[in-house]
């Protein structure tokens, strides 16, 4: 799996599988953190270099992989080392996977009008409506608008919620 910016994924960098116990994460992150401490280079000038790199990515990885809420942002594809958390964000994802993971496993299918119903009922219970990118997911009639991300990487690395239109 490799991160859009073209660098490995985490969990290759780590070395362990996606499913992988804060424990496992734990123990793979201490054996290439030992093996990649730039002390442990100091009298090999031409790997000492390499062993920074790869050590900065170790302790990146761990330190996104070790942490709950981030890594839950970071599985959805959704994580951006430059950005400030949003806990409030990293909660909604955290909801939206458990969701989905009890669906999958009652075997449910569901049409778009009940998925939209779910997620505005889930907004809602959020304080604010304006949770999404400062732009409320309501008109006036309460009456649900479509939407869609857009992620331009070439702009400024963010995302955007684009509102464009009704449904009934």
């Amino acid at each position: 799996m490799e991160c859009s910016q073209g660098s490995p994924s985490y969990y290759s960098v780590l070395g362990i599988r996606t499913d992988s116990s804060i424990e496992e994460i734990r123990r793979a992150y201490r054996k290439l953190a030992m093996k990649w401490h730039p002390d442990k280079w100091t009298r090999t000038p031409s790997v000492l270099g390499e062993a920074k790199r790869k050590f900065q990515q170790i302790q990146e990885a761990y330190s996104v992989l070790s942490d709950q809420r981030k890594r839950t942002v970071y599985d959805a594809g959704l994580y951006n080392p430059d950005e400030e958390e949003d806990e409030g964000f990293s909660d909604f994802l955290q909801e939206m996977i458990s969701l989905m993971a009890n669906v999958k496993r009652e075997g449910k299918i569901y049409t778009r009008e009940e998925l939209q119903s779910m997620l505005m009922e889930m907004v809602r219970d959020f304080e604010s409506p304006q949770l999404f990118c400062g732009a409320s997911i309501f008109d006036n009639s309460r009456s649900m608008k479509r939407g869609r991300w857009e992620t331009n990487s070439m702009v400024d690395r963010g995302s955007r919620l684009h509102v464009y239109g009704t449904s009934s």
